[in-house]
């Protein structure tokens, strides 16, 4: 399942050269981004944009199952976060454990940098640790003497626009409701609105995406097709394929979804087979959807990947109106902010 087509296979290169990053961009006012969550999680806002029709209109989440047909399944994204910011003992040395290639081995971010070369020791959780390997990106690869608790010394890395350490209240709303697959690094925050009562009321099934650090990343490349895609790990079960291959209209809960499924369905001749693998499939405009139906996303950050991917679902000019919609009306940006379903 590791083999996928890219862009370059489905679409002209005159169309590629034309994209630039700037293109993805726009403004958003301080005061819009969602530094912590809504009084509830059922109680944000959804704005509906229908792509056949090009209309916009705001409403609520309230109002999500009600677009829900027969023969719709919804798929929801099961990872759940892992407390994944450390601090070593001294020094103040800060790591982000992106995962852990094999027991008591972490692949980490490390600021600041320059006190991180190979062969320096630092002590985390009383635990010594050694840098073994600096990789491409400036990843570390830290070995330790034994096993750290990270549920019991880890800290969960909000993304850097929440601008605050975390609190009591993320351990809880930083999560799905459905969260059982530890992994991820940061929320797949469509799925955050949910509420178990309103899972009761829709036909859904999940798969895993194990959301890395490079998901709030802007793309700084000139042009969008120079940019490097962070890998995933991804699993599909069995019995979640044959939901999926036999429903009439596929409702994805997030990029991370869409982009689990689109990497399978481009791998697959018809059916999408279930198992376990990598993904950095990149979707911008251009692409061609086989398996998303409908989309239920948050807002998401200028120049991302993530903005990218919506612009190519409903076509970027009418995101364009849809943002600066939600701008105008107030609608709250990012991981704790407001949905927009798209149809």
């Amino acid at each position: 399942m590791n083999g996928y087509k890219t862009l370059d296979a489905i679409q002209p290169k005159v169309i590629r050269e034309k994209m630039r990053a700037d293109d993805f961009n726009y403004m958003l006012p301080e005061e819009l981004i969602a530094s912590r969550p809504s009084a509830s999680r059922e109680s944000s806002r959804m704005m509906i944009v229908d792509r056949e029709q090009s209309t916009i209109r705001s409403g609520t989440f309230a109002e999500f199952a009600g677009f829900i047909r027969d023969g719709d399944l919804v798929v929801l994204n099961d990872t759940r976060v892992v407390p994944a910011r450390f601090f070593s003992d001294e020094e103040r040395i800060e790591l982000l454990r992106l995962d852990e290639p094999e027991p008591q081995l972490w692949r980490c971010m490390v600021r600041p940098g320059k006190k991180m070369r190979i062969g320096k020791t630092i002590s985390v959780a009383g635990v010594t640790g050694i840098v073994e390997d600096i990789l491409e990106e400036g990843e570390r690869m830290v070995r330790f003497q034994k096993t750290i608790d990270i549920e019991k010394h880890g800290q969960l890395a909000l993304p850097h626009y929440m601008d605050r350490n975390p609190a009591e209240e993320d351990r809880e709303r930083y999560q799905t409701v459905y969260a059982r697959e530890p992994g991820a690094i940061a929320a797949p925050t469509a799925g955050l609105h949910f509420t178990k009562e309103m899972l009761k009321e829709i036909p859904h099934t999940f798969l895993t995406l194990h959301v890395g650090a490079g998901t709030f990343q802007p793309v700084r490349a000139e042009h969008i097709t120079d940019h490097k895609m962070h890998s995933e790990h991804f699993h599909l079960s069995v019995q979640s394929a044959e939901a999926i291959n036999n429903c009439e209209r596929v409702v994805s809960v997030g990029t991370t979804v869409t982009r689990t499924l689109e990497h399978l369905a481009a791998s697959s001749s018809e059916s999408l087979v279930p198992g376990s693998g990598e993904t950095d499939i990149f979707i911008y405009p251009g692409f061609e959807f086989r398996c998303t139906g409908a989309l239920l996303t948050n807002f998401h950050l200028p120049k991302s990947t993530l903005f990218m991917l919506v612009c190519a679902f409903a076509g970027t000019e009418l995101m364009r109106e849809a943002y600066a919609q939600a701008i105008k009306e107030k609608f709250r940006f990012y991981s704790y902010g407001d949905c927009m379903l798209i149809l």
